[in-house]
């Protein structure tokens, strides 16, 4: 019997493009962070999600410019994926009912306009899938739900956005 290999797909969290953009790879101190980007989701190991998308483009700015001109085809559409959605409702019970975290934490999770759950339900949906965030894991924090931390809860996996550099042998020399 042959065993069918599921290639590991990177979805990138927004904050891996917002903070990128304002602070670390700024489009013209780091320009090669971007190219970089665009190299690797060339390759269908690297996406992100509609979610992610609509959250960058609110804003009217170099890097919602370069995601529409750049990497627009790179977001999976989650609107009418059934299993996602699905993971999304269980998700948002799984939090609505979590004893660790306050009110206001899981009310910023349930936000509509909140990526963060979508990138988790699709991780749950999905076998071999990695989330990349800026966010880090903080023991015992009760106001917000970050993604590492519930990434450990729900046994999915996540890495920050230097070890997806380190991944992909993506130096900016």
């Amino acid at each position: 019997m042959t065993r069918l290999i599921v290639p590991e797909l990177f979805i990138l969290d927004a904050n891996v493009f917002i903070e990128s953009s304002k602070r670390y790879y700024a489009f013209d101190i780091a320009p090669g962070f971007w190219n970089a980007l665009l190299k690797v989701a060339q390759t269908c190991k690297v996406k992100s999600l509609d979610r992610v998308r609509d959250e960058i483009l609110r804003k009217r700015d170099a890097l919602s410019e370069w995601v529409r001109n750049y990497f627009d085809k790179y977001f999976i559409n989650t609107r009418s994926d059934r299993k996602v959605i699905d993971k999304y409702s269980w998700l948002m019970n799984w939090a609505m009912n979590h004893s660790h975290y306050n009110n206001n934490a899981k009310e910023e999770f349930a936000r509509e306009d909140n990526a963060d759950p979508w990138l988790l339900a699709y991780a749950m949906a999905y076998t071999s899938v990695t989330i990349v965030t800026g966010e880090q894991f903080k023991k015992g924090i009760k106001r917000k739900i970050p993604i590492p931390n519930a990434c450990k809860e729900l046994n999915l996996k996540c890495i920050n956005t230097f070890d997806f550099l380190r991944k992909f042998n993506i130096s900016l020399r």
